[in-house]
């Protein structure tokens, strides 16, 4: 089990530690309620230095990316990020991933700690353009600051005005009295922030600078747990649950991020699949009676026949009721739909909503 820099820390503040993706992480402080209404009303951090980061550069870096991604990347001027996927060669989603550029010919790739090899492995196995490609994972850290009054509690910590930087884009700037930092305007929790990109050795000052000026507006160091009740709020997928090798990009809900103004791996086959309709699709619901959908429940019709299963599942906090997120076949998938998720002996009736759920 790995730990990141900052594992001996959240032992100290009594953290919840539990094996992620390999890492030693904090899974909860106090308790997933308060952390996740801490984010919407306030402010919390999050160490998910876990997170893979990759430097592909060079005058082919471009192309390779084009190749690899479902975006278009051309389409990054220096100092903005791309959500995007890494499309397989049947059909399903390798990894999804931000890709930021950096500088000219220079961009990097930030992709999820389950996938860092598996993601290293197939880009490599691209690369026949000889882009220049370095792993970065295991130096470098990764906060995120999230919710409401990041950018008041975080101002002082900076000579760059953090407020002018829009959402998803990022600078290179001093941050907590380290020079060259990212402080990105990302985030997984749909409560506004940053994300700090810094060297191993620098993180212990930050998240110690971070803490103490967001004290007087009430910031607390926030678990993993949260941070996907506070994603499911959103809709926001997560590799793992919502996509993976074998789900597509546009039965997922992700044509948006699928540019066929370009050539990329597999994309004339998912083109395809976007003219002709994907034969089923991730919708979202939300419980009309009291219960908690958890990943892997069965969803069924009025008659109990299975039509699909709960990817993500949670009592939201926010709204107080159960959500998730499922496959089942087009017919069911219109908003205002009715189905109903199997909760071990009950059938609990459920709608299709439109994303988000939270509406902030």
């Amino acid at each position: 089990m790995k730990d990141t820099a900052l594992s001996k820390t959240h032992e100290t503040l009594g953290a919840k530690m539990v094996p992620f993706a390999g890492y030693n992480m904090p899974v909860q402080y106090e308790g997933v309620t308060i952390e996740h209404e801490t984010v919407r009303n306030a402010l919390g951090v999050f160490d998910v230095s876990h997170m893979g980061e990759f430097l592909i550069e060079g005058p082919y870096a471009l192309d390779l990316i084009q190749k690899v991604s479902s975006n278009d990347a051309s389409k990054l001027i220096v100092g903005k990020a791309q959500y995007s996927c890494l499309p397989n060669d049947t059909g399903g989603i390798v990894d999804d991933l931000i890709i930021y550029k950096v500088k000219e010919e220079t961009y990097l790739l930030v992709v999820n700690a389950s996938n860092i090899e598996k993601d290293w492995n197939w880009i490599s196995s691209k690369n026949d353009v000889g882009a220049k490609m370095r792993d970065l994972s295991e130096d470098y850290s990764l906060l995120a600051i999230q919710g409401p009054k990041a950018v008041e509690a975080m101002q002082t910590l900076s000579s760059n005005d953090l407020s002018a930087i829009k959402f998803y884009n990022f600078i290179v700037g001093d941050f907590a009295g380290i020079d060259h930092v990212i402080i990105s305007a990302t985030g997984y929790t749909g409560s506004g922030g940053f994300e700090i990109y810094c060297k191993n050795s620098e993180v212990k000052q930050i998240w110690d600078n971070v803490l103490e000026a967001g004290k007087d507006l009430g910031i607390k160091p926030i678990g993993l747990a949260a941070r996907d009740t506070l994603r499911l709020e959103m809709g926001y997928c997560l590799y793992g649950n919502d996509i993976d090798d074998t789900t597509s990009p546009i039965e997922a809900g992700l044509s948006w991020i699928c540019k066929f103004n370009k050539s990329f791996t597999n994309s004339e086959a998912l083109e395809n699949e976007k003219r002709r309709t994907p034969e089923r699709k991730l919708i979202a619901f939300e419980l009309d009676d009291r219960g908690i959908p958890r990943q892997g429940y069965n969803i069924v019709d009025s008659s109990g026949k299975t039509i699909g299963n709960v990817t993500s599942g949670t009592m939201s906090p926010s709204m107080n009721k159960g959500i998730g997120l499922g496959y089942v076949p087009m017919v069911f998938s219109d908003v205002g739909s009715k189905i109903n998720i199997q909760i071990r002996k009950k059938t609990i009736p459920a709608t299709v909503v439109k994303l988000p759920f939270y509406k902030g």
